[in-house]
């Protein structure tokens, strides 16, 4: 009987729709507590959903590329869910056009104080300049980060992780912090959650509302550009 179980694992470890299935079950039972029990920011769907995934696929000794070869479908789908964000940007255009000093003043001091705290580790704890530019751009989406850091000498694989626990770290108590110092405007808060932390901090914004959503996903585009932009010129100033 063990036997045969374990032939079954084996068929189901290299099918790609085991690793879909369980991303998607994964997230869908996480969200469904989380949603029962009030929605508790240090519980975030997200976090909680990639502990269960890792967790499983260190028990059953599964690669990665294993994984990702059957999870990629939704990868791929990252791409036409940044381009939706669009949607609710369209509707909330006269609120930006009215705005957009204050949008110029936020994205400038957002990307800053992200770079700027990576430059601030790097001094205090010694790091040397590929650790730098790895942390650097960990405000940023994943594949603009990376992009950076392929071009300037980094560690991808490392920004690639700094740029999840950010975007995990903002969307889980990005809304409570927002909250305790009285920041009660939609937009403001989408910006915030926007320029500290990319797209989950944006899909955590679209729960509040559509104009904190639209307002989110345009700090995260924004931000992205000012960020390549910055950190080679950073990059070549200090180091």
């Amino acid at each position: 009987m063990a036997d045969e179980i374990t032939d079954i694992w084996v068929y189901l470890a290299t099918s790609p729709l085991l690793a879909l299935t369980l991303t998607l079950v994964a997230y869908q039972i996480v969200h469904e507590i989380w949603s029962r029990i009030e929605r508790p920011a240090l519980l975030n769907p997200v976090l909680i959903s990639v502990l269960i995934i890792v967790s499983v696929l260190v028990a059953t000794e599964t690669s990665y590329d294993t994984y990702f070869e059957g999870a990629q479908f939704i990868h791929f789908l990252l791409g036409p869910a940044t381009v939706a964000l669009a949607i609710p940007l369209y509707r909330q255009f006269d609120r930006i056009k009215a705005n957009k000093v204050a949008i110029a003043a936020s994205l400038a001091a957002g990307s800053i104080t992200g770079i700027g705290s990576g430059l601030l580790c790097a001094a205090v704890f010694g790091i040397d300049r590929i650790g730098f530019v790895s942390i650097a751009p960990k405000s940023v989406t994943a594949p603009v980060a990376m992009g950076i850091v392929e071009r300037i000498g980094g560690l991808p694989s490392l920004t690639a992780v700094l740029v999840i626990v950010t975007g995990i770290i903002g969307a889980a108590l990005g809304p409570a912090l927002l909250n305790l110092i009285g920041v009660k405007d939609a937009p403001a808060r989408g910006m915030a959650l926007g320029v500290g932390s990319h797209g989950i901090g944006t899909a955590r914004a679209l729960q509040e509302s559509e104009a904190a959503g639209a307002f989110s996903g345009l700090a995260m585009g924004l931000n992205a550009l000012a960020t390549a932009i910055l950190v080679p010129v950073v990059f070549w100033m200090f180091f």
